[in-house]
């Protein structure tokens, strides 16, 4: 082992103990099993095995939240730097290690030990910045969700009409990060009343970036025995379970940030706020943000500003506008590895009412038959007299926060009479079926309307009574695109009504008879998925209704379109979509696997190429209404997928843990791996494979066993 490194011969000797006490199996899918003499021992092997996957990605999500990726990338990141920067407090993140718990602290330090003795013994590995992992780093990342970043709806052009002052800002900023949005998840806990062995089942679908998350599994003597998906550069499992219940997040719309429209006076040349008839500075901040000019850095200073509601980030209007958050904490960490060793329901509970996690909904299964969901955790109470969807007004006391609402006060269900629960990322009220919920809570509690996805698993749900992993397997990958249950027809009654002589009804005869005698099921065969979802994507363009991004699967917003698009804009459309097709390929009977693919790339910073190997997918994004969600960019003549199902999972739970899972692609990120693509066509085809939970099956589907650094 050639070794190099800046650490010194006392902190070397350190690890290395650790890492004796640490021992890492690598079953026959390249999965994990770390197994530590402590908490920590666990967090340090985890650390270490993700590295060996990908340093990466490891570094690069902690690029980001250190607000440093335009070092790396380019100034088209700059207004991502930015808004961490403003967003993330190092300075509170330090402040916050040094006076935490005991225990977190030996979690933090391994953490960073875990990294650094991976870049010890590994000096081929060089890392882009990142070259010593400090224990504060986590406390900044405090949340394993996809967009953990709340802004209450600030965008980059508000950034930029206040902050576009400073010339060395881009014009356009090119990577929105406050516009994106998840592509969604699906969470079913099925309650012993609807399965076949009378023991709950929890099915986590986390519809997310490809490699986002790496699965993995922790278990030390202290307790700590916990499976699941982590996410790069974190040492707690985001979504997964351990022998007595599980867990799974959606992405949530229930209001854990608020912006504020501050009235700014300017007076002897400095900036005021008006607070209640009095006027208070405007706090002034300095930063200094580097980024990448062809090879080397540049670094520029910007002045940012903030009342008591929070940081300045944006203007509209001419109304600077503040953000009242807590996008990081030091509970939301401590709540994230609490909920990993709960053992009950009254446990994970406990976890929960720390109040810390500002991004997602959690779903629960256990062993004891219990099934619960509650909507959102951290949500303030707000006075029901303002409309907290806008931003509201900053210069009175009427519009603060009246403290957190408790745990029983915020949308949940517990163990409901119809033995189910499901979130689609749609509205909590149907979580067990139509007016599942029935008290009135404040609107900010619950902003979700109805989505495809939740009417078809209500539908699936309400229709099976005795549920085993294998039907609610199938049932999670269910391909109909209920969406066009409501689009097409109009379409079809639009081309009814041609009149014979009409050029478009022997134009469109045989497209509109696909789609008439369509099972509406996406498949890799299936013309008429192509020309549906090539036809609705046109047809929402050409609409131009304005809807908020996170809206545009609701049934209304589906609804509108239908209603505000006369029935020859629908025949244009389509008569447009099949001259396209035409066009580009030569034939519009083109299968829908023969245009939606996968592929992965050798490289992160590899391009998506028609000339190299692909598979053929039958999977639709979840905007359709597809329970699985394959959401794609396009090459030159065919799209592929970048994010969607990625780690999906079904757990039992009994006297003992039954589980399958599967990930899309595989466990490590070299291509020359045999674990980079050995599971691309099972997660594809919705075919899982079994986990290894309990120490004889993974000594028995064991491959590689090692100490880190002795591999």
């Amino acid at each position: 082992m050639n070794c190099s490194s800046n650490a010194d011969t006392v902190e070397i000797k350190e690890w290395k103990e650790q890492a004796s006490r640490v021992t890492i199996i690598r079953d026959n899918w390249g999965i994990p099993h770390v197994y530590g003499k402590t908490d920590a021992d666990a967090v340090f092997g985890l650390m270490y095995a993700q590295c060996e996957e990908s340093f990466e990605r490891v570094e690069r999500n902690y690029l980001q939240i250190l607000g440093r990726i335009s070092e790396t990338e380019g100034s088209s990141y700059l207004y991502q730097d930015l808004q961490m920067k403003i967003l993330y407090d190092t300075i509170a993140a330090k402040a916050d290690y040094e006076k935490a718990p005991a225990w977190l602290q030996k979690l933090l330090l391994a953490f960073a030990d875990g990294i650094n003795y991976y870049l010890y013994t590994h000096p081929e590995v060089k890392p882009l910045l990142l070259k010593h992992f400090e224990p504060w780093f986590p406390l900044l990342f405090t949340d394993g969700a996809y967009i953990s970043t709340n802004t209450g709806g600030i965008h980059v052009k508000d950034m930029q009409e206040l902050y576009g002052k400073n010339k060395w800002l881009p014009e356009l900023a090119q990577n929105d990060i406050i516009n994106s949005i998840a592509t969604g998840s699906n969470a079913f806990a099925i309650g012993p009343s609807k399965t076949a062995s009378g023991k709950t089942i929890l099915y986590l679908n986390p519809h997310v970036s490809f490699y986002f998350r790496t699965e993995v599994h922790m278990v030390s003597e202290e307790g700590l025995n916990a499976y699941g998906a982590a996410t790069w550069g974190q040492f707690f499992i985001f979504q997964g379970f351990n022998p007595d219940c599980g867990w799974m997040h959606t992405s949530s719309e229930a209001d854990a940030a608020d912006v504020y429209e501050e009235k700014i006076v300017q007076k002897e040349k400095k900036s005021f706020y008006e607070y209640n008839g009095i006027l208070k500075p405007v706090i002034e901040k300095k930063l200094l943000i580097a980024h990448k000019i062809n090879a080397g850095l540049v670094a520029d200073s910007l002045l940012f500003y903030a009342t008591h509601h929070g940081p300045i980030l944006g203007s509209r209007n001419g109304k600077w506008l503040s953000l009242k958050e807590r996008n990081r904490s030091i509970n939301g960490l401590i709540q994230s590895w609490q909920r990993m060793k709960a053992r009950s329901l009254a446990d994970f509970e406990k976890s929960m009412q720390l109040k810390a996690n500002t991004s997602t909904n959690t779903m629960y299964a256990d062993n004891r038959g219990n099934i619960a969901y509650w909507h959102g955790n951290f949500i303030p109470r707000r006075d029901t007299a303002y409309n907290w969807n806008m931003p509201v007004d900053g210069a009175t006391s009427a519009t603060e926060w009246k403290g957190i609402h408790e745990l029983h006060e915020i949308i949940h269900i517990k163990n409901p009479q119809q033995g189910y629960i499901q979130n689609c990322n749609s509205t909590p009220l149907s979580g067990s079926g139509f007016h599942t919920v029935i008290k009135m809570y404040p609107d900010y509690m619950a902003r979700e309307g109805e989505n495809f996805r939740s009417l078809r698993a209500i539908q699936l749900l309400n229709g099976e009574n005795k549920f085993t992993l294998d039907k609610i397997s199938e049932l999670g990958y269910d391909r109909y695109l209920s969406l066009f249950d409501s689009l097409l027809p109009s379409i079809i009654i639009a081309y009814e009504t041609l009149a014979l002589s009409d050029p478009l009804y022997s134009y469109l005869k045989e497209p509109v008879m696909y789609l008439k005698t369509w099972d509406r099921k996406s498949s890799v065969s299936s013309v008429a998925t192509t020309i549906a979802i090539f036809w609705t994507y046109q047809l929402l363009s050409d609409a131009k209704l304005t809807a908020d991004e996170s809206t545009r699967d609701h049934i209304d917003y589906v609804g509108s379109v239908v209603r505000q698009t006369t029935s020859k804009q629908k025949l244009e459309v389509l008569q447009n979509i099949i001259a396209g097709l035409q066009k580009l390929y030569g034939i519009w009977k083109i299968p829908w696997g023969d245009i939606n693919r996968y592929q992965r790339t050798k490289t992160s910073t590899s391009v998506f190429n028609d000339r190299e190997p692909s598979l053929p997918v039958g999977l639709a994004p979840a905007f359709f209404g597809s329970l699985p969600s394959f959401e794609t960019i396009w090459g030159d003549t065919k799209q592929y997928g970048v994010a969607g199902n990625s780690f999906t999972a079904v757990v039992e739970f009994g006297e003992k843990v039954k589980a399958r899972s599967i990930v899309m692609g595989g466990q490590f990120f070299d291509p020359n791996s045999k674990h980079f693509i050995d599971q691309a066509a099972m997660c594809i085809d919705g075919k899982f494979k079994d986990v290894s939970f309990y120490k004889e099956d993974v000594q028995k589907n064991a491959v590689k066993t090692y100490h880190p650094g002795n591999n």
